[in-house]
């Protein structure tokens, strides 16, 4: 990914880039932060009702709602009902921000546009499908087609006031840096950008942290999340657990000051995937809150050691 920022920024799209720019504050920079939302799936499929609550817990005032197999959050809300699911919002000082529909792929969002539009969620998350294990030209090519074929439903985001986040999955076309970076390239709008995932990715920080800084203001949410043990079969929770910050072996600390260079302003989330999905990351809501939080002070202590105040 060699291309240079100061050109990318400039050709993907300024009025992103500027809202996750940081700001100043009486003449002075404002010191760089972690915004935090908090993924439903964490809690497996415990109601709304105990979940949102556990939201400023965990340092955070944005839900993001997963739907089945992950969890049953969005689900949930309709069940609840719209009117029902505000007052619940409301009551706790929670916002939703993020819709996360990996079952819906990115082709079929128009219906969740409303849905995020009427409850003022800017965010909708899904993975980039396509043909696997292509590189070079065969890579490039497929994107670039994938991108023509997306182009219409992201100017229909525009139309919503929405984003969409196409995280680099596995086994999908937008997978590797290359075609995440073709990706962007191609579709020159503030209204697609990178959910970006480190679990995909080989766990080289400083690769790691050379796609954030080339991604810059397309970069729309960062998974705080590595690859530890794996989440694809059973394991001890203590080696499950690996997949937090903090817990499993990825340094975050290139990939923090990464973020810090980019002035990032998007949505962080302290991310993992239990075994079986559907299930809470640990037995109560109240430990993984917990468990949440000691990931955000570990990436706390990275921020204030890197501005010289740890």
């Amino acid at each position: 990914m060699a291309l240079d920022r100061r050109d990318f920024l400039k050709r993907s799209g300024f009025a992103l880039a500027s809202a996750f720019l940081g700001r100043t504050v009486g003449g002075k920079a404002e010191a760089f932060r972690l915004h935090y939302a908090v993924s439903s799936s964490l809690y497996g499929k415990l109601p709304l009702s105990v979940i949102v609550p556990q939201v400023k817990k965990a340092g955070s005032e944005v839900l993001d709602v997963w739907p089945l197999p992950h969890g049953n959050q969005r689900e949930q809300i309709e069940k609840l009902g719209h009117e029902a699911f505000k007052r619940l919002l409301a009551r706790n000082g929670v916002k939703l921000g993020i819709i996360t529909r990996y079952d819906l792929g990115p082709f079929r969002l128009r219906e969740e546009m409303k849905t995020a539009r009427e409850f003022g969620a800017k965010l909708l998350v899904c993975g980039g499908r396509g043909p696997r294990g292509l590189k070079g030209a065969e890579l490039k090519s497929a994107v670039r087609a994938f991108a023509e074929k997306m182009k219409p439903h992201v100017e229909e985001a525009a139309r919503f006031g929405v984003t969409i986040g196409i995280e680099n999955h596995a086994n999908n076309l937008i997978e590797s840096p290359d075609s995440m970076k073709y990706l962007v390239e191609f579709v020159d709008s503030p209204h697609l950008g990178i959910a970006l995932a480190p679990y995909h990715l080989p766990q080289r920080p400083e690769l790691i942290s050379r796609i954030i800084r080339d991604l810059g203001g397309r970069l729309v949410l960062f998974y705080a999340w590595q690859h530890g043990k794996g989440c694809h079969k059973k394991l001890p929770k203590e080696e499950e657990l690996l997949q937090l910050p903090g817990r499993g072996p990825l340094d975050f600390r290139p990939i923090v000051e990464a973020l810090r260079d980019i002035r990032y302003r998007g949505w962080t989330e302290i991310f993992m995937h239990p075994v079986p999905r559907g299930i809470p990351i640990l037995p109560t809501a109240e430990q993984v809150t917990q468990e949440i939080n000691r990931s955000r002070r570990y990436l706390e202590t990275i921020i204030r050691k890197e501005s010289g105040h740890g």
